[in-house]
């Protein structure tokens, strides 16, 4: 198979990618690289190379020590035709904490720059905001399959066949229809489909990954606007997580996710992500780019 991977089971492409080469340290950094996944569009998706970023990052950490936080600054669109280098510089390596910074390079340039922060299991305080109430369960709502499947064209294909999340949303999906609540937030339901390996770290990168499937539908909504808006151009510009407790992706976890803000062609959105049993797990916040030409907000309707 190509670097631009496109199989059958989106899963296992997944866990493929995220297995990166080692090709050898440097004096100062420490080399791998990753395969890029098949998009529609030919552009990486933001949330693979922040994956494999934080698996690069992983491998030239002690094992006893867990990634709890990330930042990173989405630089250049990458190609699925290329595979990626990822360049990890040791910052620091204190009693508590470790630090690294990741760089995804394609053809000698950097698309993405990232540091992560990595903790030994400290006891301490612990308190945590409740999950929302009254959620649907998963298995109620129709699967992006259902919505999608029949639909003719290759974008909706990828979306409802090939992507390695069942992702469900709460509200109504605004793939092809804007939500006229125009309310700046929603909540998904979302897990792997599969089992992954009982490895904690692939864990915690796979739910990166899948956190940057949905969150800038708040900004979206907020305004009227779907996926199949005209002249709709949209990217991530950064993306920050922190993971707060242990949790598996391939098990149901609620994703709830807002927008405080929009302005200069930037929207904010916030996301926090509980188990089933509502235990909070991850914190992401991201702001993208959100360009939409014809679009009238000279009297818009307020967000609620």
């Amino acid at each position: 198979m190509s670097d631009a991977r496109r199989g059958q089971d989106p899963l296992a492409d997944l866990l493929a990618a995220l297995e990166l080469t080692d090709t050898g340290a440097r004096t100062d950094e420490d080399i791998f690289t990753g395969p890029s996944l098949w998009m529609p569009g030919g552009r990486v998706f933001g949330g693979q190379v922040y994956a494999q970023s934080i698996m690069a990052a992983v491998r030239t950490v002690a094992p006893d020590r867990a990634i709890h936080s990330t930042h990173g600054y989405f630089l250049r669109p990458g190609d699925v035709a290329l595979p990626i280098t990822f360049a990890v510089d040791r910052i620091h390596d204190g009693r508590s904490f470790s630090t690294r910074r990741t760089q995804a390079y394609q053809n000698g340039q950097p698309i993405l720059s990232m540091i992560a922060s990595f903790q030994d299991d400290d006891p301490g305080l612990d308190h945590q905001v409740d999950a929302p109430e009254g959620v649907p369960d998963p298995e109620s709502l129709p699967t992006t399959a259902d919505i999608l499947g029949r639909v003719d064209h290759p974008v909706a294909k990828f979306w409802a066949t090939s992507r390695a999340f069942d992702i469900r949303h709460i509200e109504q999906p605004i793939y092809y229809r804007a939500d006229p609540a125009r309310v700046a937030h929603q909540a998904v339901w979302m897990k792997a489909l599969g089992t992954l390996p009982d490895q904690p770290e692939l864990h915690r990168a796979a739910l990166a990954y899948a956190s940057d499937y949905t969150i800038l539908e708040s900004v979206m909504r907020a305004h009227g606007i779907a996926w199949t808006h005209p002249g709709l151009k949209m990217a991530s510009l950064d993306h920050a997580m922190w993971w707060h407790r242990p949790a598996r992706a391939d098990e149901w976890l609620l994703y709830v996710q807002e927008s405080p803000t929009a302005s200069g062609g930037r929207g904010l959105a916030t996301g926090r992500i509980f188990t089933h049993d509502g235990m909070l797990v991850a914190s992401i916040a991201q702001e993208g780019m959100v360009r939409v030409p014809d679009l009238d907000d000279a009297d818009p309707s307020p967000a609620r």
